[in-house]
């Protein structure tokens, strides 16, 4: 039976029986989050506002980003259609550099096979939260103890960003890089200023 576009299909009850594609994150890795200047980088969220979150609240999602682009566009493009970035806004989140301690193996969404294996498809990455956190919680206790989830950006699918479970602090060596704003990454915002067409308000 062809499932025609809709909302995307609840996990299957066989699911701890499939192979998903696995990534492991080497050590070493840098990870990038753009986060509030008034909290830590290391926030291991219940709040089930984000798509991969418990959907009861039992357990932290730490979202990070592999490169600046990605952390960019995942914070400030969230509403579809606005391009406009302000100082202010940039001033107000710390672009902080998390480099893993040590590797992280995670299931694969991102790459060819990895949507299909676990019985599920695009939908998954750009549709509902809620059915997203409801493969969450199973793809986190499926037997291979997956570390988190490995997946392409909501708003910029040719860049990649990871949904991490519970994990101790110790795991990042973390560096604040400042505001976006500052000086020292002028060359880096005008980069991706450029990439996603966004104007910028002094």
């Amino acid at each position: 039976m062809i499932d025609p576009p809709g909302e995307h299909p609840e996990p299957p009850a066989d699911l701890d029986n499939r192979s998903p594609l696995t990534f492991t994150i080497p050590a070493g890795t840098t990870l990038f989050r753009l986060h509030d200047r008034s909290k830590g980088p290391l926030f291991f969220g219940r709040t089930g506002r984000n798509r991969f979150d418990s959907p009861d609240s039992s357990f932290g999602v730490l979202y990070a980003a592999l490169d600046e682009h990605c952390a960019f566009i995942e914070t400030f493009g969230q509403s579809t259609g606005i391009r406009i970035v302000t100082r202010t806004s940039l001033e107000q989140r710390v672009l902080s550099q998390m480099k893993l301690m040590q590797a992280l193996p995670v299931i694969d969404l991102a790459r060819s096979g990895g949507l299909a294996r676990v019985g599920a498809d695009g939908r998954l990455l750009t549709g509902s939260h809620g059915v997203a956190q409801r493969w969450s919680a199973p793809l986190r206790k499926h037997p291979i103890k997956p570390k988190g989830i490995f997946y392409p950006a909501r708003h910029d699918v040719a860049r990649f960003a990871c949904a991490l479970f519970d994990l101790p602090n110790s795991t990042f060596q973390v560096t604040n890089a400042g505001s976006l704003a500052d000086p020292l990454h002028s060359v880096l915002l005008s980069q991706i200023l450029d990439t996603y067409g966004f104007g910028f308000i002094d």
